[in-house]
């Protein structure tokens, strides 16, 4: 449990600044579509939360299939962040007022009254990440190296890494 715990962690850090993602979802003929949200959580059990209207076309996707994708950027610090699992509405009122923000009202224009309000709750299943700390100079030089050796790039562990939340095992 305690490689689940620190998955969950690596997580919550690759993303914690990172505004807006990209949420994926399967239309009803299983087509893909995206489109960005304003991520309000990664909790500590490795839930990322986000607040969305009951009446939305992703409501009517994740009910019909529950597998989603949500993507997060951040190309300048070359941090990329890829997690798959299930979505799960709530309507706690609670929670809604825990990540509620005043800004939501451009969405929710009777604010926490308002009753078209539901969460979305992704259960992680798996993520997966690339992640270059040292920065591009590093990265430059590792693809310096591979054309002047002629073998490929390889990121390392700490660079790139997918994450089986269920299991706890990680490969790169």
């Amino acid at each position: 449990m305690t490689d689940v715990v620190n998955h969950i962690r690596k997580l919550n850090e690759l993303i914690k600044d990172i505004e807006i993602a990209m949420l994926t979802t399967a239309t009803a003929d299983g087509t893909l579509h995206s489109r960005p949200m304003a991520t309000q959580e990664a909790d500590p059990q490795g839930n990322l939360w986000f607040l969305t209207r009951k009446d939305s076309s992703k409501i009517s996707e994740v009910q019909s299939e529950r597998h989603v994708n949500v993507s997060f950027a951040e190309p300048k610090d070359t941090r990329f962040v890829s997690v798959s699992g299930t979505v799960e509405l709530v309507e706690d009122r609670k929670k809604i007022e825990e990540l509620w923000n005043p800004i939501y009202k451009a969405w929710f224009p009777r604010g926490l009254e308002d009753p078209e309000i539901v969460l979305m709750k992704e259960h992680v299943s798996e993520a997966e990440y690339w992640d270059t700390p040292n920065g591009k100079m590093v990265q430059l030089a590792g693809f310096v190296k591979a054309v002047a050796t002629g073998k490929s790039y390889r990121t390392s562990e700490d660079e790139h890494a997918k994450i089986d939340f269920e299991t706890g095992r990680k490969t790169a």
